[in-house]
Parts: structure tokens; sequence; C-alpha cells
């Protein structure tokens, strides 16, 4: 196996993100279209490049799908002394029959401003008392427009509004009782700061409006927002969608530091690194090197450089060079006048005014552009003051190396020393760099000594999440090292470095066990990982537990305690899937001492396991504790895999315990660090599902579902695959889709019964099928279900799966027209899930309860249970289950809704009009329709109108509760 070089050649641990609807702003246009519903004002803000103008087309489309009529105006730099020029733009579809309802020296001087006609002798819109009549006659306008439907004012790149129309625009604001809803989007200087909050380059130029005359534009109350840099997710949709090259994961993130999540800045940066590439030959750029600056970002960086006087430039030389410059390291390194000097560059719009003495650069670009630009000579010079200057051992190690050419053992050894103090400090990445500089000083004669030093340093590199790194150095030491020791250590790097994407290393294994020979310590390394191969691409858990098992006794004969310990923790997991009895012993000897720090902080070890045993003995506060615990240890020195999966294993712990709000919170955050580091992001995803699914909504729910099964597929992860089914599964059958809900948790099925699952709690899917078979008429099939899933969970003691079985089976006699055994049913399972302390399972069992209670014309029942449902839901911050009970509760006082013949709100409608009214019950606009079922928006308006003449519906409302209703009305 050779380590590929082709420059975007696919690899393993890089693959091309798929198209996806992006998701990380819908909080920001959330919080803004519902502001603007309202009637206010929103002040959006944001440096030139951000995407204000794609945020503000966006909202204009959502709004305008929901009903509002908007008129825009975007000027430009030339239009701003062009008085009354956005007027123009904003009233150009006003047509004259509107305008024919003024007054007549109303309209006279209106249509005068607007050039529709030449204005009367001696008038004067812009003062006097003419200027009065134009903005009485403006308001009159609105208003006339505003009797037919909300209206929605547009003005984006406002600074550049001219002055006559600004000053309507706050006359209007300023007027009291209804108006138009307003929506300014204001270019502010290249950090994201107000154009006007300082002086210096940055502020606004004479003419334009800044951000306090922009606020005046809008009418109370004021929502104010910046407009947010995108997240590495959306930097990789951004260069897909532009046909940029695929740069590996950990240049991604560069790319999107340096740009500040600014896409313009951003495009530019992939831009002129391709080019770089192709001048090059296909050469990356080094993980230290720079990035190349086009001149079109340079330029304005040097600009604003050259304008400081001589000791400021020398100040931000020493400050980008340094590790974690202070005002103290910059006057101990030379800069005797750093104070005055830093705050010369802070008025100047280059850095921000030091906290606590930090010194920080407002624009990632300047340092860049600083270290390219410095003659050599001055860079080193500002190194070796900093290494005599700075009191930590670790920074002076890397000032050191900067100013050291060549090999050196003693600076070599006095890296590797700073790289351990880095390690124990919990900075993987500092470690893993400071580690290659260590081998890449040491001198020839070392052999031994460099390879080992390149393949801890790797080893950190997986820690630190920088896989392509670490897969770098691998691939080095394979190259010319010798020893089997240290080949098996390399292919160890290289099978650890693919996350879930195993099946792109088919080759590994064989030549690593080639390279192994018959050395028990390196066959059990090997064994370990073919364990987790065979489970995750193999999807057979039984083969996946032979390897462990002789993994575990490999190691213990050679006296490696940490293999021992991992290849333990996998058999006792691969026990507890297959319902092993001896499971809990496995787990336990995992336990016992000796322990190994690293293997007892991983999340494949047996701490983290033990958090599983705890869920399926049904005791969630002592598996939240244990992975709280964990989480903390991992916070202050683990690795970025780590934490993101524990964070995982949290979030759904926390959603069980309902306490929605916090598990939201947690899995975006797995997500976050899997999209910093560069991991796989199939098992966050699935995290982010589940979450939004309590406590979010239900279409960020499918489109979380959706990613999540994307990645798994694409990286061939079988064991990670099925659980992303099962998600979207459980989002189709709370949204109504019963069929759809039950093809996806039948595939969840098969691939967890053939990879040998026989323990129900799990992997606890089996309810979820049982319920949406039911609902989709299969009964027959779902009493099968939740038969062999009763037994498997009666035989080991899990009475929580026992309980969701009951409800499940409560559903299959709903589905048979059996209300008083559902009704019964229902009652016993919620007591049971009230008793096991699961309160989202029991409140979603009320709510089942309710409805049959409904059919049953027990009201008061009915009311009772929806009203416990709401209890619980509210206090778990369950926002979906909040809204599905109210609709549930609201039919029970307003009375029962006819259905169409024939009970099912489906059956007369056809598959398009189907998903078109499934995706209104969740929320969805016809716009966000359009996409998700790739229809125009007008196929999408008219499937809805025939839906609604189908359906006897008369508002969005109304279907989603004729939905909700489903075949159990």
């Amino acid at each position: 196996m050779t380590e590929p070089t082709t420059l975007l050649a696919k690899t393993p641990a890089d693959p091309r993100p798929p198209r996806r609807r992006a998701v990380g702003r819908d909080a920001l246009h959330g919080a803004v279209r519902d502001h603007l519903a309202d009637g206010g004002g929103v002040l959006l803000t944001g440096p030139p490049g951000i995407g204000r103008t794609t945020v503000v087309s966006r909202l204009t489309r959502e709004l305008g799908d929901r009903g509002h009529r908007i008129l825009r105006c975007s000027p430009s730099p030339s239009e701003r002394d062009s008085p009354f020029l956005g007027l123009i733009d904003l009233l150009a579809a006003v047509g004259d029959d509107v305008l024919a309802r003024l007054g007549s020296h109303e309209r006279a001087v209106l249509e005068g401003a607007l050039l529709r006609s030449t204005p009367p002798a001696g008038t004067d819109p812009t003062g006097g008392r003419d200027a009065l009549v134009l903005r009485v006659a403006v308001r009159k306008v609105l208003t006339l427009l505003a009797d037919t439907g909300p209206l929605l004012l547009v003005v984006d790149d406002a600074q550049w509004l001219d002055a006559p129309t600004a000053e309507i625009l706050v006359f209007l604001a300023r007027r009291a009782g209804p108006g138009p809803a307003v929506l300014v989007a204001l270019r502010t200087d290249g950090h994201g700061h107000e154009a006007d909050a300082r002086p210096g380059p940055s502020a606004a130029r004479p003419g334009e409006l800044g951000s306090a005359q922009a606020r005046e534009l809008c009418p109370r109350p004021v929502l104010t927002v910046p407009a947010p840099p995108m997240t590495v997710r959306e930097t990789a949709e951004l260069l897909d969608g532009h046909d940029e090259p695929v740069w590996p994961r950990p240049l991604l993130a560069r790319l999107h530091r340096t740009g500040g999540g600014n896409p313009r800045t951003v495009l530019e940066l992939s831009s002129a690194l391709g080019e770089h590439v192709r001048v090059t030959g296909g050469t990356l750029p080094d993980l230290a090197e720079p990035l190349p600056v086009p001149e079109s970002l340079r330029r304005p960086v040097l600009d604003r450089i050259d304008a400081l006087p001589a000791s400021a430039r020398q100040a931000l030389v020493t400050a980008s060079a340094a590790v974690r410059p202070t005002v103290e390291l910059l006057q101990r390194a030379g800069c005797y006048h750093a104070s005055a000097d830093i705050d010369t560059c802070v008025r100047h719009g280059i850095l921000q005014a030091p906290d606590h003495g930090t010194i920080t650069f407002l624009d990632p670009l300047t340092p860049m552009v600083l270290q390219a630009e410095t003659p050599y000579e001055l860079r080193i010079n500002a190194h070796r003051a900093l290494a005599d200057a700075t009191d930590d051992a670790v920074e002076r190690a890397h000032h050191l190396a900067r100013f050291t050419e060549g090999p050196d053992s003693a600076v070599a050894a006095r890296l590797a020393d700073a790289a351990t103090a880095a390690r124990r400090r919990g900075a993987p990445g500092t470690a893993a760099r400071l580690g290659r500089l260590a081998a890449e000083h040491t001198p020839a004669d070392e052999t031994g000594v460099d390879t080992d030093r390149r393949l801890t340093a790797a080893e950190d590199g997986l820690d630190a999440g920088d896989l392509d790194f670490a897969r770098q150095l691998a691939y080095e030491v394979l190259g010319d090292a010798e020893r089997p020791a240290d080949r098996v250590r390399a292919w160890n790097v290289v099978v650890d470095s693919c996350g879930q994407a195993m099946s792109e290393i088919t080759d590994v294994f064989p030549e690593a066990m080639r390279d192994a020979g018959r050395d028990p310590g390196l066959l059990a390394q090997l064994h370990y990982r073919m364990s987790w191969r065979e489970w995750m691409v193999g999807g057979s858990a039984a083969r996946a537990h032979g390897h462990a098992v002789r993994a575990t006794g490999l190691a213990a004969r050679t006296g490696d305690r940490r293999t021992e310990l991992l290849a333990l923790t996998q058999q006792a997991a691969l026990e507890l899937f297959l319902g092993f009895p001896e499971a809990e012993e496995t787990l336990a000897a995992a336990l016992a001492e000796p322990h190994d720090v690293y293997a007892m902080t991983h999340h494949n070890g047996p701490i983290y396991l033990k958090h599983r045993f705890h869920l399926v003995h049904d005791e969630l506060d002592e598996a939240r504790n244990e992975l709280r615990t964990l989480v903390y240890t991992l916070r202050q020195r683990g690795s970025a895999d780590c934490l993101s999966q524990c964070l995982i294993g949290l979030a759904q712990v926390e959603i069980q315990r309902g306490r929605c709000r916090q598990a939201l919170t947690i899995a975006r955050q797995s997500l976050r660090i899997a999209e910093q580091a560069g991991l796989s992001q199939g098992p966050a995803w699935y995290a982010v599902s589940l979450a939004e699914t309590a406590g979010g909504s239900l279409s960020q729910a499918l489109a979380a579902a959706e990613a999540a099964r994307q990645h798994s597929e694409d990286d061939d992860d079988r064991l990670f695959l099925p659980r992303a089914l099962h998600a979207e599964g459980r989002v189709r059958l709370f949204s109504g889709q019963s069929a759809q809900a039950a093809e996806l948790l039948r595939r969840t099925g098969e691939m967890e019964t053939a990879q040998g699952q026989r323990d129900p709690a799990t992997r606890r899917w089996h309810a979820d099928l049982a319920e949406a078979l039911a609902r989709s008429g299969a009964t027959d099939e779902a009493d099968a279900v939740i038969t062999r899933a009763r037994f498997q969970a009666g035989r080991l003691g899990r009475s929580g799966v026992v309980a969701t079985l009951d409800r499940a089976a409560a559903a299959v006699s709903e589905a048979r027209g059996e209300l008083d055994a559902a009704a019964a049913g229902f009652e016993d399972a919620a007591a049971r899930l009230h008793a096991a302390r699961y309160p989202m399972e029991e409140a979603r069992t009320r709510l089942a309860l309710g409805r049959v209670r409904r059919r049953l014309g027990d009201a008061g029942a009915s009311q009772a249970a929806f009203t416990e449902a709401l209890r619980i839901y509210t206090r778990a911050g369950a926002r979906t289950g909040v809204s599905v009970v109210r609709a549930e509760r609201d039919r029970v006082e307003d009375g029962p809704i006819r259905l169409p013949d024939g009970g099912s709100w489906s059956e007369s409608l056809s598959p398009t009009e189907r998903n078109v009214v499934a995706r209104v019950a969740q929320g969805a606009t016809n716009r966000e329709i359009a996409a998700g079922l790739v229809l125009s928006v007008k196929t999408v308006e008219a499937a809805l109108t025939r839906a609604y003449r189908k359906l006897g519906a008369k508002s969005r409302v109304e279907i989603t509760r004729i939905v909700m209703a489903r075949s159990t009305a």
C-alpha cells in the first residue's frame, strides 16, 4: 500500500462532502423571520463578503412564500448622491392605481419625486412643506398596500442609501401605529465591527450611513443581528458549489479559520491556494507554512500596516511571531513602547484592545501577511528575542526551532521535551507540531530516535483530530522503517486515522499482519483493530467478538495492559450486543486494576462503556454521572474524537432524562468538534437528529438524520448506518409518514439482526418499528416484532424495553380497532415508564392514550391524558411534543375534524400531494418543501391547493390538525 500523492484524490478521511441544505444559519433566519412577521424592524450587519445579501434574499423568499409583499431597493456607491433613487426602487412595483387614491397635490409631489411625471412648478420635495407632503403621501401608499396583506420594506447595502429616501424612512419608522416591517442590511468594516463605531480607516465615509443612522430606518422594536460567519461544513459546501478543489479536511479548516468564515475571503484564498498548487506541481503547503494570500486580500492589509509608525510595525511583527502575544512579553522582547504601539494599532483597526494584556489580531490574515512580507532576518530576530523573553518551555522550544537550521541533537531533545509538556497540558495539537520539529532536527545517525519521534507526533496528531497530518507521518515512517514494531505502529496510525471509513483500508491489514509476523504483542494490536473493522464493515458482531477475544489473550500474555483493556472493553460491548450473560464479568475485568490512563479516558475504554451498561439497566442518572465525569476530564486533556463521542452519548442520556434543551446544545457541540477536527460526522449528525426530534424541529431533525445516513453510507459504516436509519424513521413516524417510517425501521431491524443483536436494550428500535408497522396496517408483522423483542428483553431483565413494547402492543390493538384494550395497554405502559423514570417515553404514551380516549368518547379522560403529556413535554423542553399535544388538545376542545371517507387523510391524495401535506404539517415553507422534494415552488403551491380542496381545509393549521389525526380519528 502506498500513500496517495495526487492532490485531489479522494482519500478515506477526505471524501467530498455531499451537498445538503445548509442548517448553520437557520437560527438566525428563524429569529429574523419571526421578528419581521410581527411588524418590527431588523438591522442586519456584517463585513463585505459575509453574505448579507444572501441572507436578505432567503428571508424575502421565505416571507414572500408566507404572503408578504416585498418592496426592495439595493443602492450602489454611485447612487448615494441621487435624490429619491432608493424610493424610486422601493415603489417601482406600485401601480398608478394605488397612487390614484391619493389627494391631487400628494399624488403630484410623489409622482414628481418618483420621476413618473413633471412636478408642479414651485414644488420642492427635498425641503419645506412639500417634503412633509411627500412623506405623508408615501405613508398613505404603504398603508393602502398593507391593507391587502403584510408588507415588508427591504433596504440592502443601506450605507449607500440617498439622504432624502433615508429621511422618509426615518419619518415612517417614528410614526405610531401599525406599519410595514423593515429589513435593513448594512455593510460594516472588514472585521465585523460597526463601520462608525470608531475612527480610523474603517469608519463610515462622508455621505454613507453608519449603524446608528441605519437603525433609525427601522420601526420599533429593532432587532440588530450580525450576519454570522460560515461554519466549516458551510465552507466545504461553498467551495463545492463553486467547483473549487477538494481540499483535505485540515486544509479546509485552515481556509475557514484564515478567512474568518467570510465566504468571499474563503473563495479568494481557495483560488490562490489552487494556483499555488498548480505552480508547484501539486504540492500542498506544509502545516507550518502560511497559506498563499492573493493580492486582492494582501493589499488592504499592507495599506493599514504601512500607515503605522516604525515602532508599531516592529511590535506587530513580534506579536505575529509569538504563540500567545501579550504587552508584557513584547516589552521583554525589546518592544519597549509596546503599550503605546498597541494602542496605535487598535486605533488603526488592526488589533483589538488588549484583554488583560493579551493581544488579538482583528483579521487573521494580518499575521500571515506580516510573516510573508517581513524579511527573513527580521523574522529570525523576532523569534530569537521571544525565545529569550518567554518563561514557558513549550513556547521557548517553538521559537528555538524557528531560528535553528539543520540537525541539532540538543535542539531536537528540547523540542521532544516540550512536546511531552504540551501533551501533559492536554494540547495534543501543539505536541504533534513540536514532535515533528523534533524529528526534523534529529541527526541522521539517530534513526531509531527519529522514527519514534515521528510516530509519537503522529499519535498526538490523532488525538488532536489532525488525521491527515497523522497519516502523512505514518507513511513517511513506512517508507524507510524496517523494524516490525515501528511498521505495525505506523499501520495502526493509518487504521486509526480513517475513523468510521474503515472500508477504505482493506489492503492495510494483510500488509500489517505480514509485518507483525508471529509477534503476539503486535498481533494483539492488529486483532483489536480487526475486531472493529469486522463489526463496522463486515457487519458481524460474532466474528468481531472472536478478534476481540484473541486480542485480549495476546495482550495479556505480553503484558500490554493498554491493548488488553481496550480489547476487553470491545469484547464486553460485543457480548452486551449479542446478549451474552458474561458481558458484566468482562466489563468488570476491564475496570479492574491495574489501570491505564489512556484506556480509561478513551471513548472505546471501559469507563465510557460502563454508562451503556447503566442504560440497559435503566439507570439513567448513573449513566449521566459517568459521562459527565468523563467529559470533564476530556475537556481538560483529551482527544477531539473522544470528546465528540462522549458528548454524543451524553446527549442521548439527557434526551431520555427529559432534558431536551441541554441535549440539543450538547449534540451541536459534538458536531462542531467533529467538523473542526475533520472527524467522521455520521455519529454527530445522528445525535443532532435525536436532539432536534426531541427539543428542536422535525424538519431540522430530518435534515440531520439524512446527513447522518449520507455520511455513514459514504464511510460504508454499517455500525452507525442502522442508527441513522432509526433516527430518520422516528422523524417520519412522528410526522405521520408511517409507511416510510416502517420501511426505514425495517432496514434498521434487518441490519441490526444480521449483525447479531440479541439485547434489545442496546439499540431500542423495536417499539418504533412495531408502532410504524401497526399504523401502516401491518399489524401481524408488528406483533411478530414485539413477540421476539419481548422474549429477548424478558430473558435479560430489560424492564424499560418491555414497557415501550407494551406501548407498541397497545398501538397494534388500536390499529385493529380494539380501543378498550389499547387504552388499558397505554395506561399500563405509561405507569411503568413513569416508574422507570423515562419522561419522554411516558409523555409519548400519554399522548397516544389521549387519542384513544377521545375515540372512545371519554373527553374528560382524553383531556387529562393530553394535559399530563403537555406538562411532561413542557418541563422537558420538548418543542415538537408540546406543539403536537397542543394541537391534539385543541381538537378535543373544538370538536372532531371531519376526515375524508376511509378515515385516513392520505388516501384521497396523490403521492406528491401526500408528501407536500406531510411537510406542511412539519412546519416547512413552500420553498423548503420544493427544495426537499426537488420540485418547483409553483408545483408545491398547486399540490397544496388541491390538497386543501380534497381535505376540506382552509389553512395550514387545519392541515396540521388533520395530519395529526392520522387514521386514528
